[in-house]
């Protein structure tokens, strides 16, 4: 936790900071290198998961120190710092479920492949470089940093005799690495990410909510008996189901159920229930279908 200096920007820094932070302790550069790339393409996916293109940049390490660090940064015109990139990074695929992470040859591949072109935040820009880069291909953009990770060797477990034994027998002072994410500032990502003019697209992963129910016609003996039935249905296939159930007009309940950005909402009325269905809404594309309640279940469970 930090209490942040200096907070703005609404959700991208508030005054609560959440930081994950882990660590890694080899003992040599070698397995310290492989410690980082698994921390490297675990980040990938962990973004990827959440909905996220995150894009690994060269960093300057800072005060914390070391040669290799790599900031993931989420493209967005609300970022904080200005970021340099090739562009066929947008189209790079994340890495699958089928990664093996004991496989040293393997993470270096992948790794070397999204480290292979140019990306480089501002403290490391190099604007040679990235001039050499065709003109179609080069992107300038802002960024939000969402994660950042750091090799740095020996540099305090010298100084502390931080040592252990190696197979050999001798002492070894261990090779450090250093890996955070901040979960808070993944929030404000993520909405700068996924949005639209009406509100809030929560990726099905991060939602609060993953369904949300309308109940059109508040009072109404169908509508607040179907509304009740779904709730308890979805439920039952551990779904988070959000009820609306406040006298409001349905255009208000339309409204708060785009802005908040719950995945699914199910519209509930007395026109639909005259024909025994329900409206199902994705909030991702807007598409709508109107199903048998049984089937609206099954839709919006099976995306759980």
């Amino acid at each position: 936790f930090r209490d942040e200096v200096r907070p703005r920007f609404g959700l991208m820094r508030g005054r609560e900071f959440l930081m994950k932070d882990a660590y890694s302790f080899d003992l040599d550069q070698a397995g310290a290198r492989h410690s980082y790339n698994r921390m490297f393409v675990a980040y990938l996916r962990t973004f990827a998961r959440l909905g996220l293109k995150a894009i690994p940049m060269v960093a300057d390490t800072g005060p914390i120190g070391g040669n290799l660090s790599h900031e993931f940064i989420i493209l967005a015109d609300t970022g904080e710092s200005e970021v340099f990139c090739h562009r066929d990074y947008l189209d790079f695929p994340v890495p699958g479920d089928d990664v093996d992470f004991d496989d040293i040859a393997g993470l270096q591949g992948i790794v070397d492949k999204w480290t292979g072109l140019y990306a480089a935040t501002s403290d490391k820009h190099d604007s040679a470089a990235f001039s050499r880069i065709e003109p179609g291909k080069q992107v300038s953009a802002r960024g939000i940093e969402v994660g950042h990770i750091f090799y740095f060797g020996t540099k305090y477990s010298e100084p502390m005799k931080a040592v252990v034994a190696g197979p050999d027998g001798s002492e070894h002072a261990v090779h450090m690495g250093s890996y955070g994410i901040g979960p808070s500032r993944l929030v404000a990502a993520i909405i700068e990410a996924s949005h639209d003019d009406a509100g809030i697209k929560w990726p099905e992963a991060v939602a609060p909510f993953h369904a949300a129910i309308l109940n059109l016609k508040q009072g109404d003996g169908a509508t607040d008996a179907m509304s009740e039935m779904l709730y308890h249905a979805l439920g039952g296939k551990a779904v988070d189901v959000l009820y609306h159930d406040l006298d409001e007009r349905p255009g208000s309940k339309f409204a708060t159920a785009d802005l908040i950005g719950v995945p699914w909402q199910i519209l509930i009325g007395p026109k639909g229930l005259a024909e025994g269905k329900v409206e199902v809404k994705s909030r991702a594309d807007g598409s709508r279908s109107l199903l048998h309640p049984d089937e609206a279940v099954a839709r919006v469970g099976a995306q759980n």
